[in-house]
């Protein structure tokens, strides 16, 4: 299947690939997916909503604000603006597409509040069931859209860069058995990179396996500047029941009034913060693992703030509780932090330009400058659909041809589509990524880290394994080069904020790898 088409390629079929497929619509689209649209993205797992100044009293201002809070000195103001302002018009484009948001009586959009926001301005759909319903609706229109082909079960493992032009890309499909399939090459007119984040990177994650940093790795790889790698986000309230992916107890519980205690019955976030139990997630995130390493554990009582109505207003935390043997109306969910969202990753412009000709970037992948060091709950599912129109509407019409009339007919899937156990490699990779470059961290363990992901590099026998590791690696480096703690960067060696380092970091892949010598020196 080597084929040159005028089509644009996407990489990724979550939110933010799909929702730029149908903005291009009728142009001929692409998307390469390695599991069947609307699986394997994080955008499925989203439980809260989308954040959007549409209810009464709140306003784009007072949006940009929180943004600017949550980000801790570093979010791109225009950008955060610019975002803030084109979300009520996102919003009503996936009205169009069959989202079904929640709405009160008289039939307007119904909002709640999450934590770091000052007002209400999450919509939501059934409570806890915005990323399963929005990419429910969006997989049902792509399906009925002729101009676009979906390719499924191929993982895109390596650009193609012509005269420093991105020309296309390489990618391996599936065999009958589940394992590796041919190696295709497709080029098309423009290329699009959507391919999520990398939570599964770390040993206790809310992701999928397949957000495992590829995206940007691979783009690292083929010389694209970064910005921004060393902020993680965690989760500060993943079910702490021992699957992989760990299940989400979503932010919107807290701003329900649900409160954080440890096993001795002490809310122990009442001290930390102002905000408490609704105080920026690093900061619960930390008070959360402070309490597990310490042994008396961390739980999320619902009890009174939900209580018997829990299955009917947070459906999908209610069904993990229960296969857990936990009944949350009654019990505390037990409670951990695990990576959940990456404000670092490929730079872009406002209209999702890479710094390379050809290659447009949105989504998770992505480091627009929205999310500073720290994201504003729920402003992940709106970057991601603001940046994608945005691509649509910048691509050089040019470069587009209108799709065939028997364009989506050309959709396949390769071969058996399965999730694969991780390797050996992969889990020691995980493992070192958790214990030296999670929540807390320290030189010395960032070292020992950086010292284990350029060892697996060397044994890498694989594309797919290297865009990884590509991508553990910048982040390594890029967390041990900033000497302060800020947002979801906090350094135990460095713990307060200095000055000299609000600003944002960029890089290319060389340049990382140049810094290494005497990072590993110290």
């Amino acid at each position: 299947m080597n084929t040159e088409t005028e089509s644009v390629l996407i990489i990724g079929g979550g939110l933010a690939g799909l929702f730029c497929a149908l903005k291009l619509a009728p142009k001929a689209v692409t998307v390469i997916t390695a599991a069947p649209i609307g699986t394997g993205a994080s955008s499925a797992w989203a439980q809260a909503g989308i954040a959007a100044a549409v209810g009464p009293g709140d306003t784009v201002e007072k949006h940009v604000a929180d943004t600017l809070v949550a980000g801790d000195g570093i979010v791109d103001e225009a950008v955060a603006r610019m975002m803030a302002t084109q979300a009520s018009d996102r919003i009503h484009d996936l009205l169009d597409y069959g989202v079904p948001f929640d709405r009160d009586l008289e039939g307007h959009l119904q909002v709640s509040r999450e934590a770091a926001h000052s007002e209400s301005r999450i919509v939501r759909v059934r409570g806890d069931m915005a990323g399963r319903a929005i990419m429910q609706a969006l997989v049902e229109t792509v399906k009925k859209t002729p101009s676009i082909r979906v390719l499924g079960g191929f993982v895109a493992e390596r650009l193609l860069v012509e005269e420093g032009r991105v020309v296309g890309l390489e990618a391996r499909g599936h065999d009958d058995e589940g394992g590796d399939g041919e190696l295709v090459t497709l080029r098309g007119s423009q290329v699009v990179i959507a391919a999520g984040g990398i939570g599964h990177l770390y040993e206790v994650t809310t992701n999928p396996a397949e957000a495992r940093g590829g995206g940007v790795g691979m783009a690292a790889r083929a010389g694209a500047r970064l910005a921004d790698l060393e902020f993680v986000q965690f989760h500060p309230t993943a079910i702490n029941v021992g699957k992989d992916p760990a299940p989400l107890a979503t932010e919107a519980l807290r701003g329900h009034g649900a409160t954080l205690l440890n096993a001795d019955g002490v809310r122990f976030m009442v001290p930390i913060h102002p905000d408490a139990e609704l105080a920026p997630r690093d900061v619960v995130a930390r008070g959360i693992f402070a309490e597990v390493q310490a042994g008396r554990g961390a739980f999320l009582d619902c009890t009174t703030a939900v209580g018997a109505s829990f299955a009917e207003e947070f459906p999908t935390v209610y069904g993990y509780c229960r296969e857990a043997g936990i009944d949350p109306v009654t019990q505390p969910i037990p409670v951990v932090p695990a990576a959940h969202y990456f404000m670092g990753g490929i730079w872009t412009d406002m209209d999702g330009r890479t710094s390379l000709p050809g290659l447009w970037a949105c989504g998770e992948v992505t480091s627009t400058g929205a999310h500073g060091a720290n994201r504003l709950a729920s402003n992940s599912l709106l970057e991601a659909v603001v940046f994608s129109a945005r691509i649509a509407d910048a691509l050089p019409g040019e470069d587009l041809a209108d799709a065939p009339a028997d364009w989506s007919q050309g959709s396949k899937d390769s071969g058996r589509i399965q999730p694969r156990p991780d390797t050996d490699q992969m889990k020691r990779l995980r493992h070192t990524m958790s214990a030296h470059l999670g929540v807390l961290r320290n030189g010395d363990g960032m070292r020992q880290a950086l010292r284990t992901i350029m060892t697996l590099e060397r044994e890498a026998d694989t594309e797919r394994f290297a865009n990884v590791l590509a991508t553990a690696k910048l982040i390594a480096v890029c967390a041990l080069n900033r000497t302060e703690s800020r947002g979801g960067h906090f350094r135990t060696d460095y713990p307060a904020e200095d000055p000299a380092w609000r600003r944002r970091t960029f890089a290319t892949l060389e340049q990382a790898e140049a810094t290494i010598p005497a990072l590993l020196e110290d």
